[in-house]
């Protein structure tokens, strides 16, 4: 028979649950911010919810806090991803909003990192005699926020990178596609995770794709778009510079070519100069870090075969993701991807992500 602490602790983690879920729902749009969810509970009852805003603002316990009415909150419970902040930003510290509307229980479930609000708000929060509890969902909360407390520690964004290859290790093929239509909608998924999609100005070209994420529900969250273009070369009339989401779009580029530089500010497409690397190509050091600084927390390449080789020749990435279709190319396939396991020696780990995708498989490197 169920103990009431039991009772207790289950209800606990079935309403972090929620919370977790919801935040999983801002990954993506959040910029530099962690996406957090928030629930508020009364007598075992939901009396409101809130997410990150776009970009990061606002908060998800300010919006959760101010859906309710006054009073409502008095002896209410706050179930928080991750822990409130501490500190006067562009917005007042949640806690100052959780001490005002006399919540009586705090719950979240892994501190921030922020140094400005990492590990104070347990001892804030109590010695306003709130009952404050930490660490529920752990496991879960932190691998959730590995882009987040990589980039926020390192002052770079997350990056990982993905292709798609036959069984025989061709990546590309004289037929349009190499995967299945599950794996590509699975590929789409992946994109709605990132802030950013990264690929050079030649598969751009190769593919005339729009980057986007072209799953129902998702088509409005499409991340934005960093071109590698040397020279800017791309075609004028791909859609990453032509459709209506242009301004998402970033080209970085060495040239000083006035006519290209113009044609390109002229018709809104942000362009961005970077220096070259002592191979005469754009530096992607710095392109990393030059997206940071536009407030981009995480890309995910999607090279052809010199831009991946590079990657991970450089070790530059976080993860990768083989999508490995169950069919052979043979004659019809084009550049081999004939050495990579000696590319990927240097990630510690790899699984298989289960999913159904008809024989097509994803292998995770990391």
């Amino acid at each position: 028979m169920s103990s009431k602490k039991d009772k207790s602790n289950n209800l606990d983690k079935y309403f972090m649950s929620i919370a977790m879920n919801l935040a999983k729902e801002r990954i993506g749009l959040t910029g530099l911010n962690p996406p957090v969810g928030c629930v508020i509970v009364k007598n075992n009852k939901i009396l409101s919810f809130g997410q990150t805003g776009f970009r990061g603002r606002p908060h998800a316990e300010t919006v959760a806090i101010n859906k309710c009415k006054k009073n409502e909150l008095r002896g209410s419970s706050i179930y928080i991803t991750m822990e409130p902040c501490t500190h006067y930003g562009k917005t007042p510290p949640c806690t100052n909003q959780i001490v005002k509307s006399k919540i009586k229980r705090v719950i979240y479930s892994c501190n921030d990192i922020d140094k400005r609000t990492s590990n104070k708000a347990y001892s804030l929060l109590r010695s306003k005699k709130i009952n404050v509890s930490k660490g529920l969902l752990k496991s879960e909360s932190k691998k959730f926020y590995k882009n987040y407390f990589n980039h926020k520690k390192n002052k770079k964004p997350y990056i990982a990178a993905k292709i798609a290859c036959s069984s025989d290790f061709f990546i590309s093929s004289k037929n349009k596609f190499i995967t299945n239509q599950h794996s590509r909608d699975v590929s789409h998924i992946l994109r709605y995770n990132f802030d950013s999609i990264l690929i050079s100005s030649k598969t751009a070209n190769a593919d005339n794709s729009k980057l986007s994420c072209r799953i129902n529900g998702l088509e409005n969250f499409s991340p934005k778009r960093l071109i590698i273009d040397k020279n800017l070369k791309i075609n004028k009339k791909s859609p990453v510079i032509t459709d209506k989401n242009k301004n998402n779009t970033i080209i970085f580029h060495s040239t000083k070519d006035k006519k290209k530089l113009r044609y390109f500010k002229l018709r809104g497409i942000r362009l961005s100069y970077t220096d070259l690397d002592s191979n005469n190509n754009i530096d992607l050091k710095k392109v990393f870090l030059k997206a940071y600084s536009f407030g981009i927390g995480s890309i995910i390449i999607e090279g052809g075969k010199t831009l991946t080789k590079s990657i991970l020749k450089d070790k530059l990435i976080n993860e990768f993701y083989l999508f490995k279709s169950k069919n052979k190319l043979g004659n019809l396939g084009n550049n081999k991807f004939s050495d990579f396991k000696k590319k990927i020696i240097f990630f510690k780990k790899k699984e298989n992500i289960e999913t159904f995708l008809d024989g097509d498989k994803i292998i995770r490197y990391y």
